[in-house]
């Protein structure tokens, strides 16, 4: 079962969480997310437990429980939900649709 792991310090390690979550059942990975320009944790995170029963187990005794000053939001993670399109940005615009960092030419 994976989880969503919400409102986790931003200097908690992928160890710290895989600790927490090591007292209510088997874990299998751990993952925080992080921002991708900075390379800084995001707050939040997902946990994949070894079975149903142990992710129920997480939920129960995790959710809404302090950890390291914050308190923690923990419920099952939801299918990430279909992206349309296939990117880009506009065109038209002050720069006609180009960057300003593209050559002119």
């Amino acid at each position: 079962m994976k989880l969503y792991v919400g409102n986790l310090p931003f200097n908690a390690s992928e160890q710290d969480v895989q600790d927490l979550f090591a007292g209510t059942g088997a874990v299998e990975t751990v993952q925080i997310m992080k921002d991708q320009m900075t390379g800084r944790p995001r707050g939040f995170g997902f946990v994949k437990m070894a079975d149903d029963e142990a992710g129920r187990a997480a939920i129960a005794k995790l959710d809404q429980q302090p950890f390291q000053g914050r308190t923690l939001t923990v419920n099952e993670a939801r299918p990430q939900a279909r992206r349309e399109g296939g990117g880009g940005g506009g065109g038209g615009g002050k720069f006609g649709g180009r960057s300003r960092r593209e050559p002119r030419w």
